[in-house]
């Protein structure tokens, strides 16, 4: 019963396929093979336009170099308050943008509003020397909070972006399930809605260490490639991440395998309200955020069950008493029905 992260799993077959043929014989270096190419014009069918892509190790990679290529002295970048870059990347956003400023935005269910956003960038003036530029904006898809920001929500939040002249960048760590869970094509998740450069996640759902930057005009991606070898993500060997990417995409299998995840949450979250958990967020995507009793959790844990105990700041109303945490699951491309209903009769057992 493992619900502590998908990036607890391993790689989908498929995917471990290509990379076994992919090892075999030669092929030119550092990008310059022919399934790299062929790679970068299938992300360029996926989102139905030309893209610029590139390839890196890691998803703090792609969100920090995304935003360095955006840099400004004294540069701010606007995200929310629990954001991924803000929280969970070691300040690799501030040293690669050149000791860029992180603004971080309260907002319900890990998601920006639009006015709260325009207040924000407000407050740093072009005219006002001391207080820094304004240089992007950030958003996470999914988000900290596990929900989903609709095409609607995203193109509210690029308004307000670009009418500031700042560009909008999407940490899609898990942009897959979001794709998947709001029913809507690639395109019409990142750029049609107003995203400039996406950080495309492989690693959660199905590969073994495939990310990727996407910029929608591939003229704002001139230089990038700096950025990238500076920061030594410029892969030798490029061809292993192409493999990767390769079969990932292939007849929508990065979307087959979201959906899975998905449906395994959403099971697992109606287990869970039936059992008498609360669930404050109905899961969009693969993160379920509930309530366990204390006694629950030590029959879990007792059991093997894998998954953390999260704060519950922003995300639940009612304060929790002595004999209740709050916990994360998340689902992945591995999670079975068997262990979904597992994990479910244990709280039932106890809690209900």
């Amino acid at each position: 019963m493992i619900f502590a992260s998908d990036n607890w799993m391993g790689a989908s077959d498929r995917v471990a396929a290509a990379l076994v043929e992919a090892a075999a014989g030669h092929a030119p270096a550092y990008g310059n093979d022919p399934l790299t190419a062929a790679v970068e014009a299938s992300f360029s069918r996926v989102f139905e336009r030309e893209v610029a892509t590139f390839f890196v190790a890691t998803g703090t990679a792609a969100n920090a170099l995304s935003l360095a290529q955006f840099a400004k002295p004294g540069g701010v970048v606007f995200c929310h308050r629990d954001a991924h870059i803000a929280v969970d990347e070691c300040g690799a956003p501030e040293f690669f943008g050149g000791g860029s400023r992180l603004h971080r935005i309260d907002g319900a269910g890990g998601k920006l509003l639009p006015a709260d956003l325009a207040a924000a960038i407000s407050a740093y003036p072009a005219e006002a020397l001391h207080h820094g530029q304004p240089a992007a904006v950030s958003i996470s898809q999914l988000t900290e909070a596990g929900t989903a920001y609709t095409p609607a929500e995203i193109a509210e939040i690029a308004a307000v972006a670009h009418g500031a002249g700042l560009p909008l960048h999407m940490d899609g760590a898990r942009f897959g399930n979001a794709v998947a869970g709001l029913g809507v094509s690639p395109a019409e998740a990142s750029w049609r809605s107003g995203v400039d450069v996406l950080s495309f996640g492989g690693s959660k759902n199905g590969c073994f260490a495939a990310e990727a930057v996407v910029f929608f005009d591939p003229g704002k991606a001139r230089g990038f490639e700096f950025h990238r070898k500076r920061a030594g993500q410029l892969f030798s060997k490029s061809r292993f991440v192409s493999a990767q990417f390769a079969a990932y995409l292939d007849g929508d299998h990065w979307l087959d395998m979201a959906a899975h995840a998905n449906a395994m949450a959403q099971r697992l979250a109606d287990g869970l309200v039936a059992a008498g958990s609360a669930v404050p967020l109905r899961p969009l995507g693969n993160e379920i955020f509930a309530t366990l009793s204390k006694a629950a959790d030590g029959r879990l844990r007792a059991a093997g069950a894998s998954y953390y105990e999260w704060p519950p700041a922003g995300l639940i109303a009612a304060p929790l008493d002595n004999d209740t945490i709050f916990v994360r699951l998340v689902t992945s491309f591995r999670t079975d029905e068997a262990d979904v209903e597992r994990f479910v009769q244990i709280v039932s057992a106890v809690d209900a």
